[in-house]
């Protein structure tokens, strides 16, 4: 969040605040509704107060508008959230995640001891990747040498692919699949 948008938002919980006081103390019957209209003519009678009223007025206007219709920043919050958003001198190009789990998947069914497979690919806010890959395996698999070259295999098809650094795969075996046995006509 921005430094303006921090403060715009700080003013505004503090004037939410101050007319949620004034109201409890209306209600409760501690502050009369007289008083309060003395305060308003105060602030609108006096030539330079009025013109302050005016321009704080105008401002949290402004603010309120610029927020609820012109918020970028949720939007690449939003764009990071379904992926890596990258950018240059020429422009932005957002890496999905459904673009590294396709890549990873295709690492993983490259291998001819693995199975089914499924992907899942967390993106955190300093984007750092971290694929998980769950699978199925051959009987015939040997189970820790099969997750080390998958480990290495999809940290470098994802570097040389989208020059993205995986921090993490995690693999979880989830069935040894079983063999199937061919059919015999008579």
């Amino acid at each position: 969040m921005k430094i303006f948008d921090k403060i715009g938002l700080a003013f505004f919980s503090i004037i939410v605040l101050l007319i949620s006081i004034l109201l409890c103390l209306m209600i409760f019957g501690w502050a009369n509704i007289e008083m309060v209209a003395d305060i308003l003519e105060t602030i609108t009678s006096a030539e330079k107060i009025k013109n302050i009223t005016l321009v704080v007025a105008i401002l949290l206007i402004i603010w309120a508008l610029k927020c609820i219709f012109f918020n970028s920043e949720a939007k690449e919050t939003m764009q990071s959230k379904e992926g890596i958003l990258l950018e240059n001198e020429n422009g932005k190009l957002l890496i999905s995640k459904d673009t590294i789990e396709s890549l990873a998947r295709t690492v993983v069914k490259s291998f001819d001891s693995a199975e089914t497979v499924m992907t899942k690919v967390e993106v955190d806010e300093e984007s750092k990747v971290r694929v998980y890959i769950t699978l199925a395996v051959n009987p015939e698999a040997v189970i820790k040498d099969l997750s080390n070259k998958l480990q290495k295999n999809i940290k470098e098809a994802v570097k040389k692919s989208l020059d993205l650094e995986v921090t993490e795969v995690n693999i979880r075996i989830k069935n040894i699949a079983v063999k199937k046995e061919p059919t015999i006509k008579e």
